[in-house]
């Protein structure tokens, strides 16, 4: 894909960055002059084993605008295009959490922050994807660049779950070598 339109608007593709459970997410630019990089979403309806959607563009808009509300770090949404499913979000440069733990480069002030974090989520009794891959720290904090967040369940929070992939541990490293 060398181009993605929203809302009409062309966008130039530079690189696929991911595919979640929810979308695939683009590196793009808008092909106007001076337009900055960001982030196309483009929603996607294939299915996965462990995980029930409904519609997956009104979960993702409420899903930001709860994780707003708590004071989540997160790329802005800059554009929704309903009929094509698809969102503009800011990009956040840098290596995610994942990549910098694959290099053994995480820096500590991130653990802090998402214990922070998670003061804030159980609190509002929420939890989010806490995988590696949607984290990037910049400019010395840490932000979530999903929008998907759940209800609060104890066998889903960080020290329950997401810990496990934040380190070189066993389950890491199974990850890593079954996604090369």
């Amino acid at each position: 894909m060398q181009q993605i339109t929203v809302n009409g608007r062309p966008y130039r593709v530079v690189k696929l960055l991911g595919k979640g459970k929810g979308g695939y997410s683009y590196l793009a630019q808008a092909e106007q002059p001076g337009a900055e990089l960001c982030v196309v979403k483009q929603i996607h309806h294939e299915p996965c084993p462990y995980y029930q959607f409904g519609d997956k563009l009104a979960a993702e808009l409420a899903d930001y605008d709860r994780l707003r509300a708590v004071g989540v770090p997160m790329p802005a949404l800059l554009e929704v295009d309903r009929p094509a499913e698809r969102l503009v979000k800011q990009y956040i440069p840098g290596d995610t959490v994942y990549q910098l733990v694959l290099r053994d480069a995480l820096p500590p002030a991130c653990a802090e922050q998402m214990r922070a974090l998670c003061r804030k989520l159980y609190a509002a009794g929420l939890n989010i994807d806490y995988f590696p891959t949607n984290f990037i720290p910049h400019g010395g904090e840490l932000y979530y660049v999903d929008y998907e967040c759940n209800a609060y369940m104890e066998q889903w929070d960080f020290e329950h779950w997401g810990a496990r992939y934040w380190a070189k541990t066993p389950e890491f490293l199974q990850y890593a070598a079954e996604h090369p």
